[in-house]
């Protein structure tokens, strides 16, 4: 195959760069200055003596309607839990998105390992994460609808535009680590148990990587 002919065809594969950013221009302008900073993950972590407490959190999921997010509180952190969509997950999948994700494996330790798959999840029905911005500490606004049929949907920081699907996988090149997925397990079909890991993993936010 002619090389320019070959190169051709897999620009066209990828998606643009304009569509990309356009979920970033439309709510960084809404939502940038509504938006209050947060601490880095590092230096949320709860000291020993409150990890050793055991503090766990259990979070209804009866009433979350696909495409939609609740927001609980944990350790002082906001932890969004997402209802996905049979579309969100479709398009997360494209080979032509993934191909634009910095972190497409989950190979950085942002996540335990049960939740170290393309969902990120135990369950790709449900997103859990860290809703602080890796970049710069803010709380990324939801965004269910994206404007272009390649690209999911997830979060965008409104401090510095970092775009994540919603996996919380990000794909802009703003930052270098996805968003955290915290401990937690199903204990029951609408019910998530937020600080408890599943199964026989240790796992804590101290393990995170973060700039």
């Amino acid at each position: 195959m002619n090389t320019d002919t070959h190169a051709n065809s897999a620009a066209r594969s990828r998606p643009s760069r304009r569509r990309l950013l356009y979920l970033g221009t439309a709510a960084v302008g809404a939502a940038g200055l509504a938006a209050g900073a947060w601490p880095f993950i590092a230096q949320m972590n709860p000291d020993a003596s409150v990890r050793a407490a055991g503090d766990i959190l259990e979070a209804d999921l009866a009433g979350l309607a696909p495409g939609t997010q609740r927001i609980v509180h944990w350790h002082g952190r906001p932890i969004f839990i997402v209802a996905r969509t049979p579309a969100m997950l479709a398009a997360m999948q494209e080979a032509a998105f993934v191909r634009v994700l910095i972190d497409p494996r989950s190979e950085r330790r942002q996540q335990p390992a049960y939740a170290k798959n393309w969902h990120r999840s135990l369950d790709p029905a449900y997103a859990v994460l860290v809703g602080v911005c890796t970049r710069e500490g803010c709380v990324p606004t939801f965004v269910a609808d994206a404007p272009a049929p390649d690209v999911p949907g997830g979060y965008i920081c409104p401090c510095c535009a970092a775009h994540y699907d919603p996996a919380g996988r990000t794909y802009t090149g703003i930052t270098q680590y996805n968003l955290p997925v915290p401990p937690y397990d199903i204990v029951a079909p609408s019910r998530l148990r937020i600080g408890r890991n599943a199964g026989n993993e240790l796992f804590t936010l101290d393990m995170v990587e973060v700039i």
